[in-house]
């Protein structure tokens, strides 16, 4: 919802859902602040003030702060979002903000997509599969531009998590790689460094908790941070599969 009729100077009422659970007496619960909007203000910084003015031990991540490290994933009224690219004014004056679910719960706002991330890219492999070891003496072979392009665009992905939980698969299926784990697939099928064929890639994820489980509900390609054609490169991986086989 917009809110861009409205000038900045509003009243902003953030409710926060706070847990520990590493406390054992802890118990989910809302906390409701309220702060003065003033122009330019992000979820980031409005968090930030809550903290510093009167939550010393709210716990949310951030790293970058310019929408490229992917560390401050969190529910926004319901919609999976980055805290540092999403400006108050788009929102709004009641702000609900939850954990991304998917992952494990570190505290209040924090998860731990990096465990989930480390567990799906060891079961894909998603590092350079050369033939013969890496020589540092010699120069890469020349990627043509075009396809230097197209690498770089699937490898822009900063495993916010967003499209994880947004996808209604990963809710049912713990082992589902989600479209971030594909979009690693399509990565390295495109990579000439990368020495495994078609097959052998394909072998990765040719059942339900690969590409076969995705429902094509758009969930993961509608909440990119990144807007990565996460859809497009599902549907190509399927109707290549089909080919191989």
């Amino acid at each position: 919802m917009s809110n861009e009729s409205n000038p900045a100077g509003r009243t902003l009422t953030l409710r926060v859902l706070r847990h520990n659970p590493q406390d054992p007496d802890s118990e989910p619960r809302w906390a409701q602040y309220e702060l003065e909007e003033y122009e330019g203000m992000t979820l980031f910084i409005a968090l930030s003030e809550i903290r510093d003015r009167f939550e010393p031990s709210l716990q949310f991540d951030f790293v970058c702060r310019a929408g490229i490290c992917g560390s401050c994933g969190m529910v926004v009224n319901g919609r999976p979002g980055l805290a540092c690219r999403t400006l108050t004014s788009t929102l709004p004056a009641e702000i609900t903000l939850a954990p991304l679910p998917v992952f494990k719960l570190i505290g209040d706002l924090s998860v731990d997509t990096g465990a989930w991330m480390r567990g799906m890219s060891e079961r894909l492999e998603t590092w350079i599969h050369a033939t013969e070891p890496t020589d540092l003496h010699n120069l890469e072979e020349r990627m043509e531009p075009e396809l230097a392009e197209q690498v770089y665009e699937l490898d822009r992905c900063i495993e916010c998590g967003c499209c994880v939980t947004a996808c209604g698969t990963a809710r049912m299926r713990e082992d589902f790689v989600g479209a971030v784990g594909l979009n690693k697939i399509a990565r390295f099928r495109l990579d000439p460094r990368d020495h495994r064929s078609d097959h052998d890639l394909y072998q990765l994820i040719g059942d339900d908790n690969g590409v076969f489980g995705c429902m094509s509900l758009l969930g993961c390609h509608d909440v990119c941070p990144k807007e990565l054609s996460l859809q497009t490169q599902i549907a190509f991986l399927r109707r290549k599969m089909v080919r191989v086989s």
